[in-house]
Order: structure tokens, then sequence, then C-alpha cells
């Protein structure tokens, strides 16, 4: 059924004379009077009628089901006006409709009343009703786009300001939709906006305000300065990064820290660009180092270790799902060819776009080519999975919630989502001989259907562009294209490049420009959109270099910022000010503590598959960022927080320190264990230092720094009590320092 269709709403012919007289469905459009898709649909919204609390689930209030945020216009009008057999629209008595009587609490109704009788609202339904409750005409023209005014504006804490909203349609007609569109602020701690677009200043720093309208939506940036005693400090900056992100905070009032120390510096950079610590004879040479490029030559020395591919393996076999078995669908073997792939690309600093066609467009055995398992590693294999996969991996788009119904704010919709899926129908699996082998095989002539027209459906990317595809073509090279296709000269980069800069920026800042990371969309604004653009731009002109960016982000003051916040920045936690202090990651915590005591990562529970049968176990000595399968289960590292690999997305990895992770360093048997066990502490023993040396020793190792005088003397005088054990003095020094914060963060 076309949308036409629908406008023709099916009633008795004794009711259409009637009907004519009251402005019927035919005159609805032609004297500009309300039609649903147009004028009611944004007003429920607006109302919150299609939200979660009240109809807009799978199972609404009262047994009215709409579908949620506007995810498919011609579905609620059928349930408003034909559902139950037209009972909640009466358009021989339009005053008496169920929808108005319950809307105004005229009789019982579960919800808040949602309008009063002879308010403006009232009136555009009862309008509505009175001409024919007509869907749409093809006499109107559609939206073409929606914006908001004044797209940013300063404005002081405790003011308010008005914003405006404006619809221009196919035709050039323009409209003022402020009191149609609905509204949401970002972020509430900043601003607040009410119903009619009024924002008012509630606290310190910059947010969004969101406006929708028939589907679009706009946003307008509002900056809240905060007013200093003092100048602002002006940091000299180490490159492009620097200026932007110190511009910024100037804008809005937030000094930034100072430099971290050097010893800070090599702990942080080790630990985000490799995963593991510094031995203690590297930072002894590295705080003893004068020269004033050692931290340049330092993040060199990091992106060319083997360590770094290891690590970044890691991240990226998170993201891509490498996992055998339940929920994703790899065997084992396929597990590894797919580790392989990923660890391969990152040690041969392989160009991100070709990494990405790569995967895209994969073809053969899962055991032989591991990119082909780009498809495989997905619960289901059918084309929405696929395209909804693609657009969470290479553009940080969650576009799955719109295959059920609209995305509550990315705009998308179901049509959307099949247009993904529409680049995808070709990929097709069967089986070989050998166990649990596929290949990937493509069927030219495949085609996605409407699942309601059965039409076709056309490939469209995120941004509504329609792809022309030359008969017989490959439909997934078509998508790879367009993903990394430059604009016209001064246009912005492909929303690839921004997804991934804003991806690795996170990695190595805690904190995504756009967050959370795999949530890029208009209505979640980046803090700093010029340094997003900046980042994507330098990423696509370096040809998807990652380890470009990678060095401009470890070389710039910003990254290298203290993470004690000046006193006025304290509140900050998404403009840069200071560094985000974090915990170690499960796989970190596991080979530092390994690294330390000189016992195998194995001591804290050996990584093994229980999918097969007998149980494969890891080898002990294997470091934890270096398991290539996420079935590879271990107790520890589960509870720590290890990623589930389950979704793709980064939330599958929790994020802060949890009681059970502090509970583990001060209580666990594997922890004490292992101190009684170490070699560290053994040859520590053994040797000829000094009480002293061995707490410097200690502290190299562990933190990456020497200890302060203070310190040394308080756990020198420890080791030399009279009468105590030695050994068991010297352990409980080495559990000390393994329990302080300074140990467990990322600092």
């Amino acid at each position: 059924m076309n949308l036409l269709s629908l406008s023709r709403v099916a009633i008795p012919a004794a009711m259409a004379a009637a009907l004519c007289a009251a402005g019927g469905v035919a005159r609805a459009a032609a004297d500009g009077g309300p039609v649903f898709r147009r004028d009611i649909q944004p007003a429920i919204t607006r109302l919150g009628c299609n939200s979660v609390e009240c109809h807009g689930a799978f199972a609404g209030q009262g047994g009215m089901s709409l579908v949620l945020y506007e995810g498919d216009p011609a579905e609620d009008f059928e349930t408003l006006v034909k559902a139950e057999r037209g009972r909640r629209v009466n358009r021989l008595e339009p005053e008496k409709s169920l929808l108005l009587r319950k809307a105004t609490k005229a009789i019982p109704h579960g919800g808040d009343q949602r309008f009063k009788p002879g308010s403006d609202d009232y009136k555009l339904f009862l309008e509505w009703i009175r001409r024919g409750a007509p869907y749409w005409d093809a006499t109107l023209p559609e939206l073409a786009s929606l914006s908001i005014a004044p797209a940013e504006q300063k404005l002081a804490k405790d003011k308010t300001a008005a914003l405006a909203v404006m619809a221009v349609f196919s035709d050039g007609s323009k409209k003022d939709v402020t009191r149609q569109a609905s509204f949401r602020a970002t972020d509430e701690a900043v601003v607040s906006v009410a119903a009619d677009g009024k924002v008012k200043a509630i606290g310190f720093g910059a947010g969004g305000i969101v406006a929708r309208y028939l589907g679009r939506t706009a946003v307008a940036r509002v900056l809240v300065p905060q007013p200093l005693a003092g100048p602002f400090p002006r940091p000299k900056p180490n490159n492009k990064v620097d200026e932007l992100v110190f511009a910024n905070l100037e804008t809005l009032g937030l000094p930034p820290s100072e430099v971290c120390a050097d010893a800070v510096f090599l702990r942080r950079a080790y630990l985000d660009a490799t995963g593991t610590l510094p031995a203690a004879d590297v930072a002894r040479a590295f705080l003893a180092d004068a020269a004033p490029d050692k931290r340049a030559r330092l993040v060199d020395t990091l992106l060319a270790s083997d360590a770094f591919n290891a690590f970044w393996a890691l991240k990226w076999s998170d993201i891509l799902r490498i996992k055998s078995e339940d929920p994703v669908s790899l065997w084992p073997k396929g597990a590894e060819a797919y580790y392989q792939f990923v660890y391969q690309s990152l040690a041969e600093n392989k160009p991100f776009d070709r990494f990405a066609r790569e995967l895209l467009t994969a073809t053969g055995s899962d055991f032989r080519n591991g990119a082909v398992n780009f498809y495989r590693a997905v619960s289901k294999r059918d084309p929405q999975s696929h395209g909804e996969s693609a657009a969470l991996v290479f553009l940080g788009a969650r576009l799955s919630c719109a295959r059920c119904h609209g995305h509550p704010e990315g705009g998308w919709s179901k049509e959307d989502d099949l247009g993904m899926a529409a680049f995808f129908p070709q990929v097709k699996f069967k089986w070989t001989s050998e166990w649990k082998e596929e290949v990937l095989y493509r069927q030219p002539d495949a085609a996605l259907r409407h699942p309601r027209t059965g039409e076709i459906v056309r490939p469209k990317f995120l941004d509504g562009e329609v792809c022309e595809v030359p008969a017989g073509a490959d439909l997934r090279a078509v998508f790879a294209d367009r993903l990394v296709a430059a604009g016209p000269k001064g246009s912005p980069p492909p929303r690839f490049a921004a997804a991934l800069a804003n991806r690795v920026w996170y990695w190595l800042m805690g904190r995504g420009i756009v967050h959370e990371p795999d949530d890029l969309r208009g209505t979640n604004p980046p803090s700093n959109p010029a340094l997003l653009d900046y980042l994507a731009a330098e990423l696509a002109g370096h040809g998807y270099d990652l380890r470009h960016l990678y060095r401009l982000v470890l070389n710039s003051k910003t990254y290298q910022l203290s993470s004690a916040p000046h006193p006025q920045s304290a509140g900050d936690v998404v403009h840069f000010s200071h560094y985000r202090e974090r915990p170690l990651t499960a796989e970190q915590l596991i080979d530092a503590l390994a690294q330390v005591l000189g016992v195998s990562p194995g001591s804290f529970g050996v990584f093994q598959r229980p999918t097969l049968a007998p149980v494969t176990t890891m080898p002990s000595d294997l470091r934890a960022i270096e398991v290539s399968d996420g079935s590879a289960e271990s107790p520890v590292a589960m509870m720590l927080g290890r990623s589930a690999r389950s979704t793709g997305y980064e939330s599958d990895r929790p994020a802060g320190v949890r009681e059970d992770y502090v509970a583990f360093l001060a209580n666990s048997k594997d922890v004490e264990n292992a101190i009684n066990a170490s070699e560290t502490l053994r040859e520590m023993g053994k040797s000829s230092k000094s009480d002293a040396e061995i707490v410097e020793e200690i502290y190299l190792s562990a933190l990456a720094r020497l200890p302060t005088e203070a310190e040394k003397q308080a756990l020198a005088a420890h080791l030399a009590a009279p009468g105590g054990n030695r050994s068991a003095n010297l352990q409980n020094v080495m559990w000390a320092v393994l329990n302080t914060a300074e140990f467990m963060l990322n600092h």
C-alpha cells in the first residue's frame, strides 16, 4: 500500500457528501488544512504519545501501539484511523472522537491529560478529523531540510534565549515550525529547553539543543562561558590539536591543567600505545634522559613495537567481535584466521580504507581468508545485520534499532535501515567438506525486497543518497567506494574518516569528541567540532595511516596534560582540559601484575576455550593482550571487565573502577599466590642491593617513577624492621604498592 492510497480513507459512501461539505480528503491539502504526516504526527511526538512510557512500544498503553519515534508514519496512521474498525476517529461527530476524549481526559486515560479542550492542539486534531483525517496528498511538498537558528550562540549563566526552527520544503517554500517541533537538550547540566524552544543556561560548558520535526532533526550549540578571575593561561601548543583544544577551552573559560611529569607520561604512553608497563630499566633511563625530544622519540619507539600491534589488534578484535561460537557464529579456526588478518594489517600499517575494503569485499573460505569472517561474526547472517554491522564499525552509527522503529535520536527510519541492507543481499555462504568451514560467495543477481511492498530496495547510504548500481556490480564494492569517497574540494572529510578519528581519540583520551564513540549522529554533536574535522581531514589526507593519527595525538600537549584538573575546570569531563584517568583494562592489569612480579600471566587464571572438546588451554606465558579469541575464557579477566564481544559496541567493555576490581587486588588468592611465588621478589631478596634501592626498583617497575624520599624511608624501614621476616616484609611492600590507586589507574 503506498502513501497516496492511505490518504483515500475507506469510508461508507453515505458519509462522502458530509465529508466533502466539511472539507474532506480531497480538499485537505489544497486549502492548507492539516494532514497526518505533516501536522498530526509531529504533534503526537511533541506531546509524548509515541514515547516508550506511553503508546510508543510493541505493546502500548491501553492496547494501542504506536511505532517509536515516528519510525513508520503509515503504520501509525493505520492504528489511529483504521484499526479496530476506526473507533478512535469519528468523522461524523468529530468532537466525540475517542482520540480527543482520551487526550483531554474526558474519559479515563492511563496517561496524563495531553491537551485541554479549546487549546491549540485540540483545535489542530479536531480540524484534522473534520477534514476527513487525511494522511497525505500528492500536491503537498515534501520536507527537504530543517534548520535551527541561531545555530550557535553564547549565553551567560541563568540567562534565557529563544530558538526558531525553519522547515524548507521541496517546492522551495519555507515555514516556521517552532511551535510544531519537539525539543531536547543534550546536556541538561549546561542548558535546558522548554516546549516552545526557549533555552536557559544552567551551568558552564557547551550544550546542544535538538529540534525534531517530521522525522528530521537540527541541532543548535549553546556556549555558556565561565568567567575567570584572571587572564586565561595560554600554554604553548605542540601542534594543531592543541591549538583547537585550547581555543575551545578559552572560549568556555576552562583553564587546562599543567603538563604531566615525565614518569606519568612514560607510563601513560606505554599503557595507551602498547597495553603494557615500561620495564624498570626503561623507566630509569627515560627519567635520566635530559633531551627535549625524548617524549617524541618514545612515541616513535612504541608505535614501531610488536606490543603496539598486539594491543591494537585486541582493540579491533573487540569491535569486530572476534569470538568463536555463541553469540556469533565463528569457529576457533575462523576466529584465529580473522585475528591474524587484523594483526598483520596493523603490523604492516595497512591504510585503513584498504583494511575496510578488504573486509567488506572479502570472498572465499572463512578458514583461509580471515576477512571473510566480518560477515560471519554477527548473530544473524542476513542483509540487515550486515548493513547494521558495517554502519556500526565503519560509520559509528547505531542503526540496528531502526530495523523495528525509528531511531530515537538519529532520525533514521526503517527505510534507512533497509537502504543500508540493500548493499549486502549478494552475500551468500555454502558449506565445504571440512568440518565448520564455509565459503562466502557473491550471488550477482540477488536483491533485497521490501518486506511490505515486495519491491526491490535501492541501496541508500546513511546520508540519504541513493546509489546508482550498474547491473551485475558487487554491491559491497559500491558501498566501499561510497564509504571513503571524498566530496568536492573544501567539503568535510568522509564520515568514515570522522568515525575512525573519533574512535582512536576515545581509545587514547578516554572519551570521544563525540561520545559514545560508536554513536555518531547529528543529534549527538561533537564537543569540539573543529577538532573532529581536523583529525578526520588529517587521517584522510595522509592515506588513512593510523600511526600518523596516533603520533599526532600522543605528541600533543593535550594528551600530555596532567590528570589533576585546574580548580576552575574540575567539573569538566568533555572538553579535554585534563587527561581522563581510568582503570587499567582487564588485560592490562593481568599483564602488569605478571610483569612486575615476574610470574606468568597464567598465574591469574589461564584462558581456556570451553567450546572445544576437550577444552583447550592457552599457554600460561601468553600475555593477556595477545589472546586472540574472545571465547577463550578466564574468570579473572571477565571479573575485571574484559569485553564480551557480543555486539561490537564499545560498551561491551565496562568502564570505570568497580568494587570487585579493587577487591581482587586486595583479597584475591591469585594475587597473594603470585606475590608468594614472585621471581622478582626472590631475586631482590638475594641481591646485594640496599633496602632503599629495592624500594626504588619496585616503584620503577610498578609506577614508572622513583619513590619520594618519605616513601623510600618508610618502606625501607619496614624492610629492615628488627625481628621481622624479611621475605614477608618484602611481600608486604609489594602488596601495598600494587594496591595503590596509582597502580590500578592509568593517569
